[in-house]
């Protein structure tokens, strides 16, 4: 129509002299958008003013062209308009398009000179505007602070700014202010205050604000209100109001559908998402870019390649890669949460994307599925194209340091990350530090990256933890808990999980039962399998079977993790008949033993010297098509070694290698020293230690001096104890080992020399053997020599009595490889303070007749406590204790300091 009334007034001559009748087409022209066409009568234009210029500038700045309208403002004064307060405001509006804020102070500085200011409400508002969408909200609330006259408007623009900066909680809070200065809040307020109650995830405030709408009637005229009520409901992560908002209203665009759609992928409910946009494409409703952008983004939730292949097809046939590269990037990060990583390097090279954004999300991607090396050259060919990393590009990296355990590396980005300045605000790059120094086992460095942190939270914690616990540093990771909470950090439930673990490291099951009360307290359990399963790991690891039990079977849900657990934990501790039950009972179940299954049940075997059967289940596994891994050969070799089948463990060892391609580990180099030390095979077991890429490693030293101890051989000995405490002078048990092997051997003085060697090292005994006795749930905690427990007059009693009835029976306790510097008496009085036997006496006293007595130890020096496992031999044998209890079982945990096992 516009065209048609243009045409007339050319046919008739009438813009030659009339400037008005110009500046109105130019006008017309730049508010339908047609810009070039606006352009083209502006140049044609006889005679110009400053509304001729105002029309173009406006019409450009109102298109989101702000980059055009700021040229047509320095034309403009090049050609001696002056601007009047309508030429500010567009140029102000421009400035906030371009987000020039040194542009905008320059126009600032020119109203505030000229006066214009004083009563033009119309500028103080597009100022405060400016400042606002340029994100400088300190200069855009003080120049609100100084409008001498303010409306709706202005209150909007304010509110709208912090909103759209994120900043949800200052934009209620002017909101409040608005109302307590009586400015009746309009659509657009409300649609800003939504979005503050989103971020700010406020749904109390959001429900209000609900009701003033729909009591004002104002859902039925406009759609923009109701898109912000079902974006702000599905932020709030309340879906199911979010839905029943969207479908209640009369209107329908797709920025209310991509409020939903955007919904369901925010909580990760891609099927969701995916049925809601097959939903909109039904009504015909055309999707826009960010519409695609949602969808994509669910396609890489479901990882479904098919569908975001097809919507691939259709972003392509409308031709919106090449307006929109965002779009471009959510292809990119699609493909590669698919997996389909080659099509998502595809798309970055052909140049379809090429920002640092694309690249990083592939750089995310490679990560993510574990593929470090390719991260790695995409990080350096990024760099190469003189694109800049970002501080997600560096938390990706550090990822992968971590995942390869390269801390070289991982320094270097450190480095480039603090000359950058990234740190100071970037709590996730933080914890992506943290979290990498902790994964490549370099805990020190972990420890002084999180206490330099300048922000933290409950994710640097967690790093932290998790980093000293899978480093088996239980005592550290249970002081770091501590500092947490003192600090007013909630724990959450991979906290509690990291925590847990600590607790089985320490065994430390009171702290276990503390944190399993938490957890049942905050009712974790039942939206989370990790927690049952490390409670599971936690009770087994600490010997507390019964517990352990009674957690897997009240557990909603169980994997085949929950079953390890609990395998484990019964051939851990020697029960290996509930181990092979519980095996056989996952197996029915229809659960497929994962590696670690097998491996536990083959370790039960092993620690109960049933070579036979570890074997037996070893041949077992592998032709149910599982392939052993590093550990399952360590529990092979040790069942080997402790059954002394040479023969087997060599074979063993050999096949590791040349059938299932696993390269030999200290671990399993020691366990060959000491199959050959325990079969008296010195020069063997010295084959194996040349043969290590380094010998540099206390354990293979220790099994050879324990095997020169068995043997006699001083020679080996004292050349096994000089390279053992080279590495670390002050090995307690090195000294209480060489120092035996010559007292046995009649050289008194040698003897005596060593243990003057360990006095001057200040290498003191650790402490020793610790038992655990579970009495009807309640678990006793007993040390050598401990006095602690309320009972220990009644236990030292029956101590007493036990001493004397096995006196009677004729039992007199070896003294042979107790310290040889101790006294008789002090080395008799050592013997009755043995934590094994203060736990027997706990036991007889605790426990009603006929009940079976479960004892579990910890051994970690076996010099002193040899006489105990000799005492309840003896114990068993003769019956001493059939009137006080039916059965006795003691189940030791861990390897002596020498390499035996006991």
């Amino acid at each position: 129509m516009g065209e048609q009334i243009h045409d007339e007034i050319v046919s008739r001559g009438l813009l030659k002299n009339n400037v008005v009748l110009g500046n109105v087409l130019v006008d017309m022209y730049a508010k339908c958008g047609v810009l070039l066409k606006a352009l083209k009568v502006f140049d044609a234009l006889l005679v110009r003013d400053a509304v001729s210029w105002n029309a173009l500038i406006a019409g450009y700045a109102q298109q989101g062209r702000g980059q055009e309208a700021l040229g047509c403002f320095q034309r403009m004064r090049s050609e001696g308009f002056s601007p009047s307060a309508i030429t500010y405001a567009c140029v102000l509006k421009a400035c906030g398009i371009m987000q020039d804020v040194d542009m905008g102070e320059q126009i600032h500085d020119e109203i505030v000179s000229q006066g214009l200011l004083r009563n033009n409400v119309v500028l103080g508002n597009v100022l405060v505007d400016m400042y606002a969408k340029c994100g400088v909200l300190l200069k855009a609330q003080k120049v609100f602070d100084g409008l001498l006259v303010r409306d709706v408007i202005s209150w909007n623009v304010l509110i709208a700014g912090y909103a759209q900066k994120g900043q949800g909680r200052e934009a209620l809070g002017y909101f409040q202010q608005m109302q307590r200065q009586d400015f009746r809040p309009n659509s657009i307020t409300y649609a800003c205050v939504l979005k503050a109650c989103g971020i700010t995830q406020d749904i109390d405030t959001g429900q209000q604000i609900h009701d003033e709408i729909i009591s004002q009637g104002l859902l039925k005229k406009n759609v923009v209100l109701g898109g912000a009520l079902v974006d702000m409901y599905a932020k709030c992560g309340v879906l199911l109001k979010a839905q029943s908002v969207f479908d209640g209203l009369p209107i329908r665009d797709a920025v209310c559908w991509n409020a939903l759609i955007g919904g369901y992928i925010q909580q990760g409910q891609g099927q969701e998402a995916l049925g809601c946009f097959q939903r909109m494409q039904s009504l015909n409703i055309s999707p826009d870019a960010l519409t695609y952008a949602y969808v994509l983004k669910a396609c890489g939730i479901m990882q479904d390649v098919d569908v975001g292949k097809q919507i691939h097809d259709e972003i392509v046939n409308q031709g919106l890669l090449k307006k929109d590269i965002v779009l471009g990037t959510a292809l990119v990060d699609m493909y590669a949460k698919c997996g389909a990583l080659v099509k998502a390097h595809q798309l970055v090279d052909e140049f379809l994307v090429s920002d640092a954004i694309a690249w990083t999300t592939l750089i995310t991607g490679y990560v993510q599925h574990g593929q470090v090396e390719e991260a790695l050259g995409c990080f350096y060919r990024m760099q190469s194209k003189g694109l800049s990393p970002s501080a997600f590009t560096y938390s990706s990296i550090l990822k992968a340091c971590g995942i390869m355990q390269d801390v070289e590396m991982g320094k270097e980005i450190h480095k480039e990350i603090v000359s950058q300045g990234l740190l100071k605000e970037n709590v996730v790059l933080g914890n992506a530090l943290v979290d990498m120094y902790a994964k490549c086992g370099a805990l020190l460095k972990a420890q002084i990256a999180f206490d330099t942190l300048p922000v933290r939270d409950v994710i640097s914690w967690n790093a932290l933890i998790a980093g000293y616990a899978q480093q088996g540093q239980g005592q550290e990771a249970l002081g770091c808990f501590q500092r947490m909470r003192s600090e007013g950090f909630a724990p959450t439930a991979i906290t509690y999980a990291c925590i847990l673990k600590a607790c089985g490291i320490t065994q430390d099951v009171d702290v276990g039962k503390k944190i399993h009360d938490e957890i049942v307290s905050q009712g974790l359990l039942k939206n989370t399998i990790m927690l049952g399963n490390a409670l599971i790991d936690m009770y087994a690891k600490c010997g507390v079977l019964l517990k352990a039990q009674m957690v897997f079977d009240t557990l909603p849900v169980r994997d085949v993790i929950s079953w390890n657990a609990l395998i484990a934990g019964y051939a851990q501790y020697g029960q290996g008949q509930e181990a092979r039950h519980c095996f056989q009972l996952m197996r029915s179940m229809g659960f497929s033993p994962n590696v670690v299954s097998w491996t536990a049940l083959i370790g039960g075997y092993a620690q109960q010297g049933l070579a036979k059967e570890a074997l037996d289940c070893f041949q077992w596994m592998q032709q149910e098509g599982i392939s052993p891994d590093a550990i399952t050969f360590v529990n092979v070799l040790n069942a080997c070694s402790h059954s002394g089948l040479v023969d087997e463990g060599q074979m063993c060892f050999d096949n590791m290698r040349t059938k299932h391609g696993i390269a030999p580990n200290v671990e399993h180099h020691t366990c060959m020293v000491d199959l050959f030390g325990r079969a008296k095979l010195f020069d063997k077991a010295m084959r194996v230690i040349r043969m290590m890429p380094s010998s540099d490693h206390p354990s293979v030293w220790s099994a050879l001096l324990g095997a020169c101890r068995k043997w006699g051989n001083v020679k080996l000995a004292l050349f096994s104890f000089e390279r053992l405490v080279q590495l670390d002078r002050c090995n307690a048990a090195a000294y209480v080992l060489m120092s035996n092997i010559y007292a046995a051997a009649g050289m008194q003085e040698e003897a005596e020399n060593i243990e003057c060697m360990r006095i001057k090292n200040a290498a003191w005994k650790q402490p020793g053997c610790t038992c655990w006795i579970d009495v009807s749930g309640n678990v006793h905690k007993f040390v050598v020599g401990d006095s602690k427990h309320p009972q220990s007059r009644e236990i030292y009693a029956k101590l007493q009595d036990l001493e004397l009835k096995l006196s009677q029976q004729g039992y007199s306790p070896s003294l042979h490889w107790v310290s040889q510097n101790l006294s008789a008496d002090s080395k008799t009085l050592l013997l009755c303070q043995h934590s094994e036997k203060l736990a027997i006496a706990c036991a007889i006293i605790n426990t009603p007749q006929g009940t079976d007595i479960r004892v579990t130890k910890n051994m970690r020096v076996c010099g002193d406590c040899h006489d105990a496992t000799s005492l309840i031999s003896k114990i068993e044998k003769r019956k001493i204790m059939v009137k006080d209890a039916a059965r006795l079982h003691i189940f030791e945990s861990g390897k002596c300091s020498c390499g035996d096992y006991h």
